[in-house]
């Protein structure tokens, strides 16, 4: 029996160069009883069983609470920080209305109103004090980097560069309106609106920006929400 096997074995074995199926066939019908058999008789009685293997890391899924524990510091932060940024810009422009709206006994004949750009800030530049040049010119400036800084931060709408200009633009608008109109001494001059706008972009490029994305990370414009679902949708459809 054990000779019948063996030879059965060798024939298969060499049968299986030549071609695999009827090799197959020899095989599956002498080896794999012999095989089967032994398996068995070594094996009767045991059990295996297999450890589950564990997920890699990237495909783990965080937990539920874990989530809402770090949402709910990302809102505790933006909370706080948005306040200490509303409470700075409304210092600064109480600082500003005082500065801008005080009378001026002493310039009643000499104020005038400009509507010309460059004029006023030509006008600085010409004089012979090179501080006072520096004071006005930069003081106008100084006017808008709050808003560039701060509303971005405060408000993620405002997040933008033209917004932020456009915003600070309308606010000093408003205060040269009131200048004109209620306050001796003092007359619109529409350089404080450009100085004030070059001040909001001061403001907002190196620092404002980063900071309203670190804030408000998740927030998207309209804008940016139909160009995101235009680049999702599929190629030859038509909305």
């Amino acid at each position: 029996m054990r000779r019948t096997v063996a030879a059965a074995g060798r024939v298969t074995a060499e049968g299986g160069d030549a071609g695999r199926g009827g090799a197959g066939q020899h095989r599956a019908a002498f080896a794999l009883p012999g095989r089967e058999m032994f398996r068995r008789r070594r094996g009767a009685g045991v059990t295996v069983t297999r450890k589950p293997t564990s997920a890699p890391a990237a495909a783990r899924v965080p937990r539920p609470r874990a989530r809402r524990v770090r949402s709910l510091g990302a809102r505790l932060l933006r909370a706080v920080v948005g306040t200490v940024a509303m409470f700075g810009l409304a210092l600064c422009a109480a600082v500003i209305v005082k500065l801008t709206l005080t009378p001026s006994p002493a310039s009643v004949g000499i104020a005038h109103t400009n509507l010309h750009p460059g004029t006023s800030i030509r006008l600085y530049l010409d004089r012979p004090s090179v501080r006072e040049a520096l004071l006005q010119i930069g003081g106008n400036i100084l006017i808008g980097v709050p808003f560039g800084l701060l509303l971005p931060v405060i408000t993620p709408r405002a997040r933008g560069l033209l917004r932020t200009v456009l915003i600070c633009s309308f606010v000093v608008l408003l205060l040269e309106l009131a200048q004109h109109f209620f306050v001796k001494g003092r007359s619109f001059d529409v350089d404080d609106i450009i100085l004030a706008a070059l001040g909001a972009a001061i403001g907002y490029l190196p620092l404002g920006r980063r900071l309203s994305l670190r804030i408000h990370p998740s927030h998207r414009h309209g804008w940016q929400r139909r160009w995101d679902a235009a680049r999702r949708r599929p190629r030859g459809t038509v909305r």
